[in-house]
């Protein structure tokens, strides 16, 4: 069975993976440290993991296998799914890969010590509806292409 597992913290499109899997037919497992409200769908539940800032991000990395589908923007988590293959989508629709990755986790490195400096600061851009729109038309993509693969 594919499921969907959701880094929940933070996740702007809770609602909008909700409604997806529950017209594909396909479980969304939201997980977090603490109990959140999620979007309404059948196949959607809660996991809420005890533990240290990264135990969410564990549980997900050890729970996904081949063809799940993995909603992350957290690029080592992200990392750690694509090696078990699972497919990995940001909540601004962008997908990582076997190819993107590695470039993902030293931008990342890089900005994290620039801001330590002090030589840059702010966060992400402002999610806007196109992020959201390009989420949703990603997500459904994937979970047709993994519904084709599946045995």
């Amino acid at each position: 069975m594919i499921r969907i597992y959701v880094d929940a913290d933070g996740c702007p499109v809770k609602q909008e993976i909700c409604k997806v899997a529950a017209r594909c037919g396909v479980e969304a497992v939201f997980v977090a440290n603490t109990w959140m409200r999620i979007g309404e769908g059948a196949g959607a539940k809660m996991v809420v993991v005890d533990g240290d800032f990264n135990a969410a991000d564990d549980w997900i990395a050890g729970q996904a296998v081949a063809n799940d589908i993995v909603i992350t923007a957290d690029i080592p988590l992200a990392a750690r799914c694509l090696a078990k293959g699972a497919v990995v989508l940001d909540p601004r629709g962008g997908a990582f890969s076997e190819n993107t990755i590695g470039q993902a986790l030293a931008t990342r490195e890089l900005m994290s010590h620039l801001r330590d400096q002090g030589q840059v600061g702010g966060g992400p851009a402002p999610f806007e509806k196109r992020h959201r729109s390009r989420f949703l038309q990603r997500l459904d993509e994937t979970i047709q292409s993994a519904l084709r693969k599946k045995p």
